[in-house]
């Protein structure tokens, strides 16, 4: 193992602190004391924010995904918003927000880009941003697989490839070995089952052979993990599909529960069957949804994902790995629901089911900075919004959520006389059935 460089977390902060200093942040909306009627959470509980390396670094090597651009025709990626080389202010922001937790991707076609030939300035490069979270007094999370491998990879068939679950290891242990003492969270493989989906999209990958595959991977790696790093937390957070997890999820669940020391869940949407589409027209129809944007917002549902969890894993804490919501261009949402607004109540939600008993330690925001969403920049999820399309400069600008995030670290959560702002749907279109049939209102 390698031991981390000598620097100070007092160095880190002073660093921290000027640069707050220089762009003013550290003057401006001071967070107010810790209120009164704290929330249920606790001082303990984890409040974190979330990037990948693909998606938001820039300057990206060889890999399945700059060739699934150019093949699809998607919008070009450019630079992304440039982390690679602003990693240490977006650090510094998250800093300022009171973040314990910052997700990062370790990008396997940046440290391997040929077969047995491994890049020791990408690993510097790692080596400096993980140096750089623990300074600013936060843990790092370390994602191995944010579903990026390398362009000789894809050549070989990517998971179609027998040999990519070795590969795939070879790498996660070199990684691992790195910074198992620098004591990071880990995250083996992002939401793997829309992983599978993009690969059985873009490359007519077998769905079920994959899963196989991916569960092999996990499972493999959990227990190097654990040999190199006692005491480590491991987990592959699943994206969670409302009103119909157990079929979508379940089969990867089934294989991997036992190596996940607690479970990670993504949640962003609320179920809206066609039949039950609500009326914004005369005619009650309503266009298909155009974009992330339009999918539906249920903050009310994230209860229902950690109930379901809850009772599946009774024994098992769980991390809220991802959690946001998108606009399209940074411009206001049709419905006027804000980002912070949409934070606050989620929030709200996740006190109700710390109250009522689930075991839940964390909670990362998706994502510290906008980024490339899989195709486009157009969906916009973060803290800070970018845009990369026509802004040069790639000036990370606060959304209302960043005051607000702030206000909910510093006091540990929500006052616990607060009331969401957005009302609870139907219960059919939350998760069904468990939303119709054990009901959850707002206080």
């Amino acid at each position: 193992m390698r031991s981390r460089p000598r620097r100070t977390v007092q160095t880190g902060l002073a660093a921290t602190a000027a640069f707050l200093l220089v762009t003013g942040l550290a003057t401006v909306n001071p967070a107010p004391a810790a209120a009164a009627t704290r929330s249920v959470l606790g001082e303990d509980f984890l409040w974190g924010v979330a990037a990948s390396g693909f998606q938001s670094e820039g300057n990206a090597p060889d890999s399945n995904w700059l060739r699934y651009i150019d093949e699809k025709g998607y919008e070009p990626y450019g630079e992304s918003v440039d982390f690679y080389h602003r990693y240490a202010s977006d650090i510094a922001l998250a800093a300022h927000l009171g973040a314990k937790v910052f997700r990062i991707g370790i990008e396997w076609a940046r440290v391997q880009p040929e077969p047995g030939v491994w890049d020791e300035q990408a690993f510097r490069y790692y080596d400096a941003v993980v140096a750089a979270i623990l300074d600013a007094g936060m843990q790092p999370m370390l994602t191995l697989d944010h579903w990026v491998y390398p362009g000789w990879a894809a050549d070989r068939g990517g998971w179609q490839d027998p040999a990519m679950v070795e590969d795939w290891l070879t790498n996660a242990r070199r990684v691992v070995d790195r910074y198992a003492d620098w004591n990071p969270v880990w995250v083996t493989v992002n939401e793997p089952v829309a992983y599978i989906m993009h690969e059985v999209r873009h490359n007519g990958t077998d769905a079920g052979q994959m899963l196989d595959r991916i569960a092999q991977a996990h499972n493999d790696i959990y227990g190097y993990i654990h040999r190199v790093q006692p005491g480590a937390r491991v987990t592959s957070n699943v994206g969670y599909v409302a009103g119909a997890e157990a079929e979508v999820n379940g089969p990867l669940m089934d294989r991997i529960g036992e190596q996940l020391d607690f479970i990670g869940v993504d949640y962003y949407f609320g179920y809206q069957p066609p039949d039950q589409v609500a009326a914004h027209r005369p005619d009650g129809s309503v266009p298909p949804p155009q974009g992330m944007w339009d999918l539906p917002v249920r903050p009310e549902g994230i209860y229902y994902a950690l109930q379901h969890y809850s009772r599946k894993f009774p024994d098992k804490p769980l991390y809220i790995v991802e959690n946001g919501m998108p606009t399209e261009n940074g411009n206001p949402r049709a419905d006027g629901y804000t980002r912070a607004d949409h934070l606050r109540d989620t929030v709200y939600w996740i006190q109700r089911a710390k109250s009522d008993g689930m075991n839940i330690i964390g909670y990362n925001y998706w994502s510290i900075t906008d980024n490339y969403e899989w195709g486009s920049y157009a969906p916009r999820f973060g803290l800070y919004t970018v845009d990369v399309q026509n802004d040069p400069e790639l000036t990370r600008v606060p959304t209302d959520a960043v005051d607000a995030y702030r206000r909910i670290i510093t006091a540990d959560g929500l006052p616990l006389d607060y009331r969401p702002v957005r009302e609870v749907s139907d219960c059919g279109l939350v998760d069904p059935p468990a939303s119709c049939e054990t009901p959850v209102d707002a206080l």
